[in-house]
């Protein structure tokens, strides 16, 4: 017999206090019910009820194995509701965080239309130019640039962007190219301030290495767009992901500084609290990201 069906039968006659009310509960014959319960004895090896004509209880035994027995019927049961959930409709309100630029100029966008698909999702989005701590910070999900902090929550790519050095035609006319990592200790730079590096560019070499420039720079701000109009109105040089400059560069209106060097490709991942199942909501979302961006980047946004 079913290992878990002669749980629930035993459980449920403790639980009911007899055979009779236990074959109502479960929906089957009292005699079943029996023969469940006798199976399980005898697979045991020891009795678990006591059983006389006007009632039924668990012995020492039985009662021990009625607590640990409930918790297996409890979790079984938990599982089969988790799978129900899981296969349900996305519904409910969906709390993302997200990187300003990003958000401002590629989720936005197309935010609309996963709403129209999926009517019956509320979405409430954080722009933020930080990492947010999505658990206790009641945050379903984020997308985040760049490596990732190691951390237990669970990631996936939904496109990758480069980061590259760029300045105004009318910038390079008046202070020169730079055509070695060395040469931009002697030009203007932009800095993003809230970078956890500080003034600190980290640069792939011709070698293959990361080097490292550091400079007090011309401007620092918080914002990738205000440092992308800073480079366009020749102001300096800036160090942004090919997501924010991809337009401008194709305009004119900047170009790459030192092109001659490797391209420093980034993930954009979407990143959620760990667990065995994703909720509807998340999953549903993560999968319009990819298929949304799948024809964006590295270069091309």
């Amino acid at each position: 017999m079913d290992r878990l069906t002669e749980m629930e039968a035993f459980a449920t006659v403790v639980d009911q206090g007899g055979f009779t009310d236990a074959a109502k509960k479960m929906g089957i014959s009292k005699s079943a019910v029996s023969k469940h319960v006798s199976s399980l004895e005898a697979r045991l090896g020891a009795r678990l009820l006591n059983r006389t004509t006007r009632r039924v209880s668990p012995t020492e035994i039985g009662l021990a194995y009625y607590d640990r027995a409930r918790r297996v019927l409890n979790d079984a049961g938990e599982a089969d509701a988790l799978v129900t959930s899981m296969q349900s409709a996305p519904a409910g309100m969906l709390r993302i965080s997200v990187a300003t630029d990003f958000g401002v100029n590629h989720l936005s966008p197309v935010l609309g239309e996963f709403l129209r698909d999926f009517p019956d999702v509320n979405v409430t989005m954080e722009l933020a130019n930080r990492y947010v701590e999505l658990i206790s910070e009641g945050f379903d999900m984020a997308i985040r640039v760049g490596e990732l902090e190691d951390s237990s929550l669970r990631a996936r790519k939904i496109a990758e962007t480069t980061r590259r050095m760029v300045g105004s035609p009318a910038y390079f006319q008046r202070y020169g190219r730079p055509t070695r990592i060395d040469d931009l200790n002697n030009h203007k730079l932009l800095h993003y301030s809230s970078q956890s590096s500080g003034n600190v560019w980290k640069i792939p070499a011709p070698s293959g290495e990361m080097r490292q420039v550091r400079s007090a720079g011309w401007l620092s701000v918080n914002d990738g767009q205000s440092l992308l109009n800073a480079a366009i109105s020749g102001l300096g040089i800036a160090y942004l992901p090919s997501f924010l400059y991809a337009d401008a560069m194709e305009k004119g209106l900047v170009e790459d500084a030192i092109p001659d060097l490797p391209a420093d490709v980034q993930g954009i991942y979407a990143v959620y609290p760990p667990g065995r199942f994703t909720q509807p909501k998340v999953r549903a979302f993560i999968d319009f990201l990819v298929q949304a961006f799948a024809h964006k980047g590295p270069d091309t946004w």
